[in-house]
């Protein structure tokens, strides 16, 4: 059974952010770049694991997959059949916020 994507609020705005950020330079690239983001999260419907678990939280059901130079990181609720993105964050920017609880 396939595991239903949903987006955070912050998830949601960080993926805005981006794309807007790289459109002011370069609308083909920024379009490019989301169509591949996508396909990323798409993959984890049928895959949830796929992804490895987030270093800073050591937690198995708080997992992130990589599209350089960007984390996507999310939560897995298996009871749910749910994939949770929670943000999409520039690996230089450190450690994001993953909250405990996520708005969707």
């Amino acid at each position: 059974m396939a595991f239903k994507i949903i987006w955070s609020r912050q998830a949601h705005d960080d993926l805005r952010d981006i794309v807007s950020f790289i459109a002011a330079n370069n609308r083909p690239v920024a379009e490019s770049f989301g169509f591949r983001l996508m396909a990323k999260v798409d993959l984890l419907a049928q895959f949830p694991q796929i992804g490895r678990v987030v270093p800073e939280e050591q937690d198995e059901n708080i997992r992130e997959v990589i599209l350089p130079p960007y984390r996507i990181i999310y939560r897995v609720l298996p009871e749910n059949h749910v994939v949770a993105i929670a943000r999409v964050w520039h690996g230089a920017r450190g450690e994001p916020e993953i909250p405990s609880r996520l708005e969707y």
